[in-house]
């Protein structure tokens, strides 16, 4: 399935398969918006700029922001918890 996704250090809004954590562009922290792929597509360029001047303000883009509840069930999340578990083993 297709989410939308904001990425506050490079100011775009991102149309990804699956929950993602990261940006494809540069990388940073990116948050899941909660408005369907279907809405935003039908969105003329005008709408658009609207939407992503809305998720640029932090307060707003907390009311549009979503969170993905069953990450922690997902193989890269499991993958990811291991392999910091293993890394602070080795530090110890």
């Amino acid at each position: 399935m297709m989410y939308m996704h904001y990425c506050k250090p490079c100011h775009r809004v991102h149309m990804l398969n699956g929950h993602k954590l990261n940006c494809p562009k540069c990388s940073g922290p990116i948050t899941e918006l909660r408005i369907p792929y279907m809405e935003y597509v039908s969105m003329d360029m005008s709408e658009r700029e609207a939407f992503k001047s809305r998720c640029a303000d932090e307060e707003q883009l907390q009311e549009l922001s979503t969170t993905y509840r069953m990450y922690k069930y997902s193989k890269w999340y499991k993958k990811q918890q291991a392999l910091a578990t293993a890394s602070e083993t080795i530090s110890e």
